[in-house]
């Protein structure tokens, strides 16, 4: 409990400066953390600028569907003050999402996402049960495999049946100390 009322702190004075979580949002900021403290790993920094990035991806996804044919929930429009790109299976654009942090906002290290989509409008709790189900997103949550290293910044971005959230290893300059 302690953890949670830390989290909810953190997270009003964090993004008391721009972006402002939704209550699902918010929601599956803290149900990461809690799943995070069952596995003994520590909590990660809400990061405003990562939040940034995912709220404007999940925009961009529900609004202008990069997402068709080939192109996955990685993908990006042209219809935004980005990079556009067809992220494909094969990884083959994986620096298009890298840089979107630093095309977006001050924030300087590469971004990692892992995202889920519903037809319906989404759950914090259905995407991180389909996010806990799928072996290469639960190793990014719990920093496993190729992940074993210390997320330094969170961000999370929920809107129209699309749930993201972006991982980075360097620490957000815009978050409060």
């Amino acid at each position: 409990m302690k953890i949670i009322l830390i989290a909810l702190l953190l997270t009003t004075s964090l993004l008391g400066q721009g972006q402002q979580l939704s209550q699902e949002e918010q929601s599956l900021y803290n149900l990461i953390m809690q799943y995070r403290k069952t596995k003994n790993l520590p909590p990660i920094p809400l990061s405003p600028s990562l939040t940034i990035v995912a709220q404007t991806h999940a925009h961009d996804l529900a609004d202008n569907n990069p997402d068709q044919g080939r192109c996955n929930l990685h993908s990006w429009s042209n219809k935004g003050s980005w990079s556009a790109c067809c992220y494909t299976d094969d990884h083959a654009k994986a620096q298009c999402m890298w840089d979107k942090p630093s095309e977006l906002t001050s924030y300087k290290g590469n971004g990692y996402e892992i995202s889920a989509w519903s037809s319906d409008d989404i759950s914090a709790s259905k995407a991180l049960d389909l996010w806990k189900s799928s072996p290469g997103h639960h190793a990014v949550i719990i920093n496993s495999g190729i992940w074993n290293s210390s997320w330094q910044a969170i961000g999370i971005g929920i809107y129209g049946g699309y749930a993201l959230v972006w991982f980075g290893n360097e620490p957000d300059s815009q978050s409060k100390k």
